[in-house]
């Protein structure tokens, strides 16, 4: 595996919540910055060593309202 994928969300309580593409892992934080280290993290429990993907990519969605 060359790539992992995560789609990121705003958590409704605050915070971000991150869960893998097609594999099991999820994982959530704080802040971005604590994401990343979470999600690094998960990535390297979940693969055993030198099976894992080489690049996290991280999809980062956000709702935002604006009045008319």
């Amino acid at each position: 595996m060359s790539e992992i994928h995560f789609i990121v969300e705003e958590a409704p309580e605050g915070g971000f919540l991150a869960r893998a593409v097609g594999v099991d892992i999820f994982t959530e934080a704080d802040d971005l910055p604590a994401l990343y280290a979470q999600v690094r993290d998960a990535v390297h429990c979940h693969f055993e060593q030198g099976t894992g993907p080489g690049i996290i990519r991280l999809h980062i969605s956000r709702e935002e309202v604006l009045a008319a």
